[in-house]
């Protein structure tokens, strides 16, 4: 944990990539902002500052390193575990809100005035949430411009920008380059990190989706294999080169997401998204980025979970394990109901049976996906008699449904995470369970213990942990109980042998 300048600057000495995304440094003789492991030459320690985000580094004048790519690094951990009105509007914008809405529509969904965002933001992360939008088009902007064939003006619109002229200003201001410049720039030699993505002639949008290593990528592929659900997921390949695709409902049409499990020597997940409409780009990137829990800090989770007696056996054979989030909120909470009392593979069953008769069919399928899992409104009012589980669980499923259909429950990227919990166990049907796991999925909640789950009972009593404090595991026990999920996963996998 760094959290004085001084230690800030012992990070960037040493080049250390773990506090890439995490703040940013930006060298006054030459108006240039960096990540912390940016490989030039170490600036003096007097011309030296530091921004909390990309956004704060930009509205200070200074220009992002062509070198380091500081604007494609992973998201900051911090916004993930926050659960007060910073970290809720950091995950709203990353979604790509303000885009959609405005400031105003931000503010509404946070229960707060313009105002009161505009000034939390400013004084917690260095920049308003206009100025935090503009730097994500940029980056999404410079992204098509070097991935794609696009014209310019075409993904001045794309990126979210109002006009050509903003586009290329906003270009100009934080790459000191002209839109062809960018798109003429080529990763090079003297380029560590290179570019986003490269097009090597697929089709859709290639990204490179950047992560803190180590990352557990054969687990994580592992958990998402054991739940697809036929017609809008489907895994291909072996274990250690899998492709895992799945389609998207979006806020401007549909899309198809592909992401392999071999890992980039950079430190990536290669990500190519195929999208109806560009606009949805941005927040398409961000719901791959939180299926794949892309942002945690697997050292600050280390560091917490591996000083308890019972969960260091489990941590160190594991480094870098995440905890998969969703793509889709709404999906995932239809899920959790589908799971309720049953084993994995049987909810796997029930959704396929869902999405096959009320799921949205794609205008062309790509292997095999299909469909589009279909929407609250749909489901609310549908007799659901093609699922076969009991009528009661049937009920269940509409009420959910219906709650998320007219607003009652809100599971948007920057909905209050207790106020939802609340509102789910207020809902007939809606247990712990499935309240704690639509928050720990759903709303990516980083510190969900799900005690009343087998599974985690299982593994518990093998650690020997049933006994031990869970307090001390906070704020990262969503992490501790996948280490209980695996450790269970193993023994059965043993069990024949």
């Amino acid at each position: 944990m760094v959290t004085t300048d001084d230690s800030r600057y012992e990070a960037v000495c040493s080049r250390d990539a773990r506090f890439d995304g995490e703040f940013f440094f930006a060298v006054s003789t030459t108006g240039i902002y960096c990540r912390p492991s940016c490989p030039a030459t170490t600036p003096k320690r007097h011309n030296v500052c530091f921004f909390p985000t990309a956004a704060a580094a930009q509205g200070s004048g200074f220009r992002a390193c062509r070198r380091c790519r500081p604007d494609a690094v992973p998201g900051s951990a911090e916004w993930n575990a926050r659960a007060d009105m910073v970290g809720r509007a950091m995950r709203l914008i990353g979604d790509g809100v303000v885009d959609r809405e405005g400031v105003a529509g931000l503010a509404a969904r946070l229960g707060y005035s313009a105002r009161q965002v505009q000034r939390q933001l400013n004084a917690e992360v260095g920049a308003g949430p206009i100025a935090l939008a503009r730097a994500q088009r940029a980056h999404t902007a410079r992204i098509l411009l070097q991935t794609t064939t696009m014209q310019a003006a075409e993904i001045a619109f794309a990126a979210g920008f109002a006009s050509v002229r903003q586009f290329n200003d906003t270009l100009r201001e934080i790459y000191a380059a002209t839109p062809s410049e960018l798109r003429a720039a080529k990763p090079g030699r003297s380029s560590r990190y290179g570019v986003v993505g490269t097009a090597n002639g697929a089709a859709g949008v290639p990204l490179r989706l950047a992560y803190r290593r180590p990352y557990a990528a054969a687990e994580v592929f592992d958990y998402l294999a054991a739940r697809t659900i036929t017609g809008i997921e489907e895994l291909v390949g072996k274990r250690g080169a899998r492709l895992y695709r799945r389609t998207l409902r979006l806020p401007h049409g549909t899309g198809i997401a592909e992401v392999s499990e071999k890992l980039g020597a950079g430190g990536w997940l290669e990500c190519n998204l195929h999208l109806s409409d560009l606009r949805d780009l941005t927040t398409a990137a961000q719901r791959m980025r939180r299926l794949f829990d892309l942002d945690a800090d697997p050292y600050a989770v280390a560091e917490r979970l591996g000083a308890d007696a019972a969960l260091a056996p489990l941590v160190a054979p594991r480094p870098g394990l995440r905890a998969p989030g969703t793509a889709d909120a709404h999906e995932l909470a239809v899920r959790a109901v589908l799971g309720q009392q049953v084993s994995v593979a049987a909810g796997q069953r029930l959704g396929s049976a869902l999405v096959a008769a009320y799921g949205q069919p794609l205008a062309a399928p790509s292997g095999a996906l299909t469909h589009v899992f279909p929407t609250a409104d749909a489901l609310a009012g549908s007799s659901l008699s093609e699922l076969g589980m009991p009528g009661s669980r049937r009920d269940t499923l509409r009420t959910v449904t219906g709650a998320l259909a007219d607003g009652t429950v809100c599971l948007d990227p920057g909905a209050d995470r207790d106020e939802a919990e609340k509102t789910l166990l207020g809902l007939r049907g809606i247990g712990p369970w499935t309240a704690g796991y639509i928050r720990m999925r759903a709303l990516g909640d980083p510190d969900v213990l799900l005690t009343g789950d087998v599974a985690i009972q299982s593994g518990m009593r093998h650690a020997g942990a049933e006994a031990v404090d869970a307090e001390g595991w906070r704020p990262w026990r969503t992490y501790a109980m996948h280490h209980f999920w695996n450790t269970a996963a193993d023994r059965r996998r043993a069990a024949p042998a």
